[in-house]
């Protein structure tokens, strides 16, 4: 509705899929097969408790979703205001790709200094949680959705007239 496009919301949906699948695949590697496993410090090896995969995602898709809305709405408001698609993608990621790089190094040092607790379950939650939001901000937000806009162009903010009738125009980029 924010966006008032079709692309944008499915483009963010999809590629969060790669995030948690991506993070739960590196703590299996190095808590349940052992991978690197003595780097951090793991003793045991076993299997991933079953609440964690429900805390990943709901914590993860909160932050994907926030550092794709600090993106891509800088880029709807270039685009809104009359730049190209191409150059209100460049210009749009150029300024929130900042904001976005702060958060996750934030983020990623939160999660990452519990990787050294004590306990096995705080240590794959903080590993499971640094890596997806790693995984998610640089190669999600900051290499596919810039590449996914920039092939869509100007069919990203394409929206049905049907849905222009029935959705409320929210005017965050200020364009009226």
């Amino acid at each position: 509705m924010v966006f008032r496009a079709v692309a944008v919301p499915l483009k963010a949906a999809l590629g969060f899929l790669l995030s948690p699948g991506a993070s739960l695949g590196a703590m299996v590697a190095v808590f349940q097969w052992g991978w690197l496993s003595g780097l951090l410090g793991i003793k045991e090896t076993g299997p991933v408790l079953s609440f964690l995969p429900m805390l990943l995602v709901g914590i993860l898709f909160g932050l994907a979703m926030d550092y794709e809305v600090f993106l891509v709405s800088r880029m709807r408001e270039e685009y809104a205001h009359g730049r190209t698609a191409a150059d209100a993608m460049i210009r749009g990621f150029g300024h929130g790709s900042k904001v976005v790089t702060a958060a996750v190094l934030i983020m990623i040092a939160v999660f990452g200094s519990v990787v050294f607790a004590d306990m096995q379950v705080i240590k794959g939650m903080g590993f499971a949680l640094g890596i997806g939001v790693l995984l998610d901000a640089f190669v999600v937000r900051m290499a596919l959705v810039p590449a996914v806009m920039a092939v869509l162009g100007d069919r990203a903010w394409w929206l049905p007239r049907f849905l222009r009738r029935v959705l409320p125009d929210v005017d965050i980029e200020g364009s009226a």
